[in-house]
């Protein structure tokens, strides 16, 4: 803000103000934006919170209190509220032991607000103080020229007259042609108010003289000996140089005159009462207008000002709104990342607890099979009652070939060959079905014999494994991967047993088998 104004209020236009909680923040992001909105003399229409920062830093810093201070009354000038900007410059500058670098600022404003509104005696000693304090030369030469006016609004014009003087030397001295020939004019219309008509028009005849009779302010300089000329009685002659003036102001100023016509109408009313001695309405209604012109314009500048700080809001309202979006899609597409991980994580640790467990279980079961084929082979074989079967029927039990089936991975099926080629060879398949159906007869009463001896002729041996399976409780997907064949085939196979056996359709096929096995 100090060095470079224009990016510190960029900076500050992406800050939306609302979000920012802190007292401190707030007050420090109104202070800066309205004393920023100051030094560039940019509209201060929106800067109506630059009263927040001003309360909150008084008596805390001296700095922002009385720069915060400086931008709330510029504030109140803003909005229409001259008398009351002039009333709060005066009160900070009435403040004592403040340091001249501080106070400056504060004090020239005060000084340009006051020439505006044409103080006189008021403004005197404000313009002498800013023109002792200003360490700058050009801003001297500016403090000094602020001071004539205040002579001159007061009436003290030989103090003016004496100023112009030396402003116009030190112009001369150092070059500056074109200050030089505004205070030369300004000398002009000082000895013209003091009744000096004649040096006031060798003045201007001089600037004339320097200057091509048509330079840029010629309509000023014709306007001084059209009044110079009414001063003397000689209605003539400014009735001349006032037209002449007006030409000038129809080539330089073109439309933008409204300034200048509001002096020229004045004169003109003045110039045709002393001629006629009557007051034409038209010139009233013409001054009227002009001064309602400048009005219009004023309050057009406003206006603009006041929508710019409306867009400027509506902009960082736009800004927030994206933001806020931005940050729900992002919270949304963390909460589904989340979830990912998070079932990721639990199908991951649920795997890993299932290929524990897998593999505890194929360790106990590859122990028990080490043990039984280490163990001696008797000389004859084993009956159910003996303890080498009663082992082979444990580890061939339907429940671990269930359990197994339940979960077809490779290590599974690795295991259950492994369990049923204990005592003999499976010929590829993942089972020894003579140990099933051994089983099977043991533990139903002979179901697979009876079984074989009915219709051993009439089903296939892939038939009679799959109605030995489901006689133990095994499902269709577990029969299919115990006999590895596919679901859909088993399905077919149930089918052609109905057939051949000549089973209805909604009557079960194991309550007629075992109805005629029993028989």
């Amino acid at each position: 803000m100090q060095s470079n104004p224009d990016s510190a209020i960029s900076l500050l236009e992406t800050i939306e103000p609302s979000e920012l909680m802190v007292d401190s923040l707030r007050a420090k992001y109104h202070y800066l934006k309205g004393w920023g909105h100051l030094r560039q003399n940019r509209s201060m229409i929106g800067d109506s919170l630059i009263v927040f920062a001003h309360n909150y830093y008084r008596g805390k810093d001296i700095v922002r209190d009385i720069r915060s201070g400086t931008a709330y009354a510029w504030y109140k000038f803003w909005v229409g509220d001259t008398p009351g900007a002039i009333a709060m410059f005066d009160s900070i500058l009435n403040l004592s032991n403040l340091p001249d670098s501080l106070i400056t600022p504060t004090l020239r404003i005060r000084v340009l607000l006051g020439a505006s509104e044409y103080q006189g005696n008021i403004l005197i000693p404000f313009a002498q103080r800013l023109k002792s304090i200003e360490t700058d030369t050009l801003r001297q030469i500016e403090a000094k020229y602020m001071l004539l006016s205040a002579y001159e609004y007061a009436e003290k014009l030989d103090s003016a007259l004496l100023l112009s003087e030396e402003l116009i030397e030190y112009a001369r001295t150092h070059g500056w042609g074109e200050k030089q020939f505004m205070f030369e004019l300004e000398r002009a219309q000082i000895l013209g108010e003091m009744g000096h008509t004649a040096e006031s028009d060798e003045v201007v005849e001089g600037i004339f003289q320097k200057s091509s009779p048509d330079n840029g302010a010629a309509d000023y300089l014709h306007m001084q000996l059209a009044m110079n000329a009414l001063n003397s009685g000689n209605i003539n002659r400014a009735s001349k140089e006032l037209a002449i003036a007006d030409s000038f102001a129809v080539k330089f100023r073109k439309e933008d005159d409204t300034y200048f016509r509001s002096y020229s109408n004045l004169l003109r009313a003045m110039i045709d009462f002393k001629q006629n001695g009557k007051m034409k309405i038209t010139h009233v209604s013409g001054l009227n207008n002009r001064q309602q012109e400048r009005y219009n314009r004023a309050k057009a500048s406003q206006w603009e000002s006041e929508r710019g700080a409306l867009q400027q809001h509506n902009r960082a309202l736009t800004l927030k709104a994206d933001n806020e979006h931005k940050t729900v899609v992002i919270l949304i597409i963390s909460i589904v990342a989340l979830l990912i991980a998070g079932g990721s994580v639990w199908i991951i640790t649920y795997r890993r607890q299932r290929e524990r467990e897998n593999e505890e279980r194929a360790e106990a079961l590859q122990k028990m099979v080490d043990e039984l084929k280490s163990a001696p082979t008797p000389v004859v074989k084993a009956e159910v009652h003996t303890p080498e079967a009663i082992r082979r029927v444990m580890l061939q039990q339907l429940g671990i070939i269930k359990m197994v089936a339940e979960t077809p991975t490779e290590q599974n099926r690795e295991m259950l060959r492994k369990i049923s080629s204990i005592d003999s060879n499976n010929d590829g398949e993942l089972v020894n079905w003579n140990n099933v159906f051994e089983l099977i007869n043991t533990l139903y009463s002979g179901f697979y014999n009876k079984l074989h001896a009915v219709w051993g002729q009439t089903l296939t041996a892939k038939e009679e494994q799959i109605i030995v399976l489901m006689v133990a409780g095994f499902s269709t997907k577990e029969i299919s991967v115990i006999t590895g064949q596919t679901t859909s085939t088993i399905y077919v196979r149930k089918s052609s047993i109905r057939k051949k056996l000549g089973i209805a359709e909604k009557q079960d096929i194991l309550t007629f088998l075992r109805e005629e096995t029993d028989n």
